[in-house]
């Protein structure tokens, strides 16, 4: 999160877990979708929830952080009556991924399946993903 204030950080740590939370993401969940590291235990997460201490500013975090970020907007694009209904999308059995539910693709394959998600709901970001390897 470069140029971010240690304010900014926490501010946007609690974000990025109030999202993770309305999307029915446990704690071990989380873990697993903000890539922390594989000695972090599901109650070291409450320190980010409670003692206003900032997500790692490691690169895949960051990464995460911002696909997350991404869905959850395109979510809002999607659902703009209903703020719930995103988060029930993402627990449904979706055809277009083999009958299997979003949020499950982004738990068990990680940061591709976060991506295959967020190309999935957000045409911007893949119109932008396929500019950049049309350059190539």
């Amino acid at each position: 999160m470069p140029d971010f204030t240690l304010e900014d950080r926490v501010a946007l740590t609690k974000i990025v877990l109030a999202t993770l939370k309305d999307w029915g993401a446990n704690e071990a969940q989380q873990i697993l979708l903000l890539a922390l590291p594989g000695t972090t235990k599901p109650r070291q997460m409450k320190r980010y929830y409670f003692d206003d201490q900032p997500l790692p500013d490691e690169k895949q975090t960051c990464t995460r952080i911002e696909h997350i970020m991404g869905i959850a907007a395109a979510l809002r694009t999607s659902y703009p009556l209903n703020a719930a209904a995103g988060a029930v999308w993402l627990k449904r059995h979706n055809r277009r991924f083999g009958n299997r539910k979003p949020l499950d693709i982004m738990l068990e394959e990680g940061i591709n399946g976060v991506l295959a998600i967020r190309t999935h709901l957000d045409c911007a970001y893949d119109w932008h993903m396929d500019d950049q390897k049309n350059r190539r």
